[in-house]
């Protein structure tokens, strides 16, 4: 199976840089590019890539808006966030309007890779140093609803519905552990840990593990 990319991007050789770094993959294909959002935004509609690189800062529409556009309408659609900052002030609103992903743009191309192939199998890619950064900047910012604007009696009644060890894999998920590092720490198998992590997202209603941290934290399961 061809994975199909498009790059949003508004310099040229970067986008360059990308198609020769996808391209270099049997499995990957880049399929078009854009050189600001609201292109971006067009271009998703009539290709439908299963992948769009969105870059953050650029003339017009914005990264942000272009992947909110994007998410809304199509739902199999991931975008992966890339910026050259790694206190992008529009990195947690790129996760909230459903990028799937955040990376640097200094990535390494093996990196850059396997994360389009993550996204592709419907999981997420945040750099963990992004993470980091984020939680400090974001954190104390975070409203008392969830991403949906559900008020805090629902949350709290979603949340109910998690067992107890549904629980404890949202709160390690939202520290930013993979499966692996999951399953080592409860003590139980990664095909353990994947099945618990379908179900939470199942039973919150979320799309990825992206919106099951943000939802720990704005559900105030977590704090950082």
């Amino acid at each position: 199976m061809t994975i199909s990319v498009l790059l949003v991007d508004d310099q040229s050789l970067l986008r360059m840089g990308f198609r020769m770094v996808l391209e270099a993959e049997d499995d990957l294909e880049v399929v078009g590019e854009a050189a600001d959002g609201s292109t971006g935004a067009s271009m998703a509609t009539a290709l439908r890539p299963d992948v769009v690189l969105m870059d953050v800062r650029m003339p017009g529409t914005n990264g942000i808006d272009a992947t909110a556009q994007i998410t809304a309408t199509l739902p199999d659609t991931r975008v992966l966030i890339l910026t050259t900052f790694d206190l992008d002030e529009y990195a947690f609103a790129g996760l909230r309007a459903g990028a799937s992903g955040f990376l640097l743009k200094d990535t390494k191309p093996v990196e850059l890779v396997e994360a389009v192939r993550t996204l592709h199998r419907g999981d997420a890619v945040i750099a963990p140093r992004v993470t980091r950064r984020m939680l400090e900047l974001f954190g104390t910012r975070l409203p008392t609803t969830d991403p949906a604007g559900i008020a805090a009696e629902a949350v709290e009644e979603q949340l109910s519905e998690l067992t107890p060890r549904e629980r404890e894999v949202l709160m390690a998920l939202a520290s930013g552990l993979s499966n692996a590092e999951i399953a080592a720490h409860l003590v139980v198998s990664e095909a353990t840990i994947k099945t618990h992590v379908g179900k939470v997202l199942g039973k919150l209603g979320l799309r990825d593990r992206v919106q099951a941290v943000i939802f720990a934290y704005e559900s105030g399961l977590v704090r950082p």
